[in-house]
């Protein structure tokens, strides 16, 4: 059963149509002419419509291109006494399937239906196939199972059907661009062009040109005019990495472009209308940034509608095991062998602490299977900082990883780490913690709110004294 709307100003076709229709199973609503028909599918979607071409308040031409831009998918079948090769090709070029002259043959039309509604059905079927490869695609580059990782894809899968600009905040190496891939590979756009930009690549002159492009003779090597990655984008996802490093003067501009919907190349005086969708990353902490005034806080309310936290992986451990089969696997594949990962191993990997991320813990594994000559990878094979880890040890700088760290966060995990042990040592004991840091009880307070851990402290003491009472 199909739902059809049948639009005619003659009461007779409404009435022979509505009961042939019927009679095949189908679901019917009818329209007397196309206004009224366009508000009937504003109100509820139809599968097909079979439209008279001409009526008196909204001809069908117009009801067409009206109800193609309501319903994409809708299958449209044309009706007129009054043909012509000009109206017939309007039609088609506007998306009808069919178009049938009035008188008509019943069964001819019937079998016009069917056929369109065929198309139809091969439509559908084709785009949740192409939807099932790409969510499998999208998601299957995103691993974890941790709670905190299922919070991401149910994200990620809800903001994908939606418009609103998202805002990807995370440390580097956390995955920031697979996830506004999945959002964009996932969503309506999917088809269309998916083009990424990290803002702090390009200084503001050259960031400005890249973004909003440019005509000849803006400047000096404008030899033609370009089109900016806006407009490139343009019905489909651009991706604003390191958002945050956006000068004053560029983040006026951004702003203005998400207001207007509207970009003005370099040099030009007019500007260019876009359906762009909008994600931005940052490793930074933008909330800090607007109270100090390097962001704008008008820009941030409007590139943060959606925010999506990615948490580091010394966050995540539990994934670290799938993310090192993952990795494995997929470096194995490129060389043709197969590796096993020993209990050791894992065990290593599992307790570094990861300041790069998930990049880091790739780069680790691409190395160590690039070096290993046996059947299995051994602890020699990785780095001395995941083999020499101490979580009581300070890092020496030389272990900064190539793909850089979060500093800030990384300092606040060492000093939650120190505080944790300190109090795990003296069985929650406040006073003793603060001596065993050097630090005043007070200050030691200070920083248990700081990182929402004061309530251990009770914890540790009732562990502490049920452990004496045995």
């Amino acid at each position: 059963m199909a739902h059809l709307l049948i639009v005619d100003d003659e009461q007779g076709i409404r009435q022979l149509l509505t009961l042939v229709f019927e009679r095949e199973g189908h679901r019917v609503r009818v329209a007397e002419g196309g206004r009224r028909g366009l508000e009937l599918l504003r109100a509820e979607a139809s599968d097909l419509m079979i439209s008279d071409v001409k009526m008196p308040d909204m001809n069908g031409i117009e009801l067409l291109r009206a109800a193609r831009e309501l319903l994409p998918d809708i299958a449209v079948v044309m009706m007129t006494a009054f043909a012509t090769v000009d109206t017939a090709r309007e039609a088609f070029k506007l998306g009808a399937d069919d178009f049938i002259q009035k008188p008509f043959d019943v069964d001819e039309l019937k079998l016009i239906v069917v056929k369109a509604l065929e198309k139809l059905d091969l439509v559908k079927e084709n785009r949740a196939f192409r939807r099932a490869q790409r969510e499998r695609g999208s998601l299957g580059n995103i691993i974890g199972r941790s709670a905190r990782m299922q919070a991401v894809y149910q994200m990620i899968e809800t903001v994908a059907e939606v418009q609103s600009t998202v805002l990807v905040t995370g440390e580097s190496g956390t995955g920031k661009e697979l996830v506004a891939r999945a959002i964009h590979d996932l969503s309506p756009r999917a088809e269309k062009p998916f083009i990424s930009i990290n803002c702090g690549a390009f200084t503001e002159t050259l960031l400005e040109s890249e973004l909003f492009g440019y005509v000849k003779g803006a400047f000096t090597g404008a030899a033609a005019n370009r089109k900016g990655l806006f407009e490139a984008a343009h019905k489909g996802t651009i991706f604003l990495d390191e958002i945050g490093e956006m000068s004053p003067a560029m983040q006026v501009k951004l702003l203005r472009v998400l207001q207007e919907r509207k970009v003005r190349p370099v040099g030009a005086h007019d500007e260019t209308e876009i359906d762009t969708r909008v994600i931005a990353a940052t490793n930074r902490n933008l909330s800090a940034m607007v109270k100090d005034g390097s962001f704008r806080e008008d820009l941030f309310y409007r590139v943060s509608v959606i925010p999506i936290e990615l948490p580091p992986l010394r966050e995540r451990k539990e994934d670290i095991a799938e993310l090192v089969e993952h990795f494995v696997k997929k470096f194995c594949r490129e060389t043709g062998r197969a590796l096993t990962v020993s209990e050791k191993v894992l065990g290593l990997l599992e307790a570094y602490t990861w300041p790069g991320n998930v990049r880091e813990l790739e780069h680790t594994i691409e190395r160590a299977v690039a070096l290993e000559r046996t059947e299995a990878i051994q602890t020699d094979r990785l780095p001395e900082a995941v083999t020499n880890y101490n979580p009581s040890r300070v890092a020496s700088a030389s272990e900064l990883p190539d793909e850089g760290l979060n500093i800030t966060a990384h300092l606040d995990h060492l000093e939650k780490s120190y505080i944790l042990e300190a109090l795990h040592r003296t069985g929650g004991n406040q006073t003793r913690a603060a001596e065993l840091l050097h630090l005043s009880v007070r200050s030691l307070r200070h920083l248990l709110d700081k990182h929402g851990i004061r309530g251990m402290t009770a914890q540790l003491r009732d562990s502490a004294a049920r452990g004496a009472a045995e």
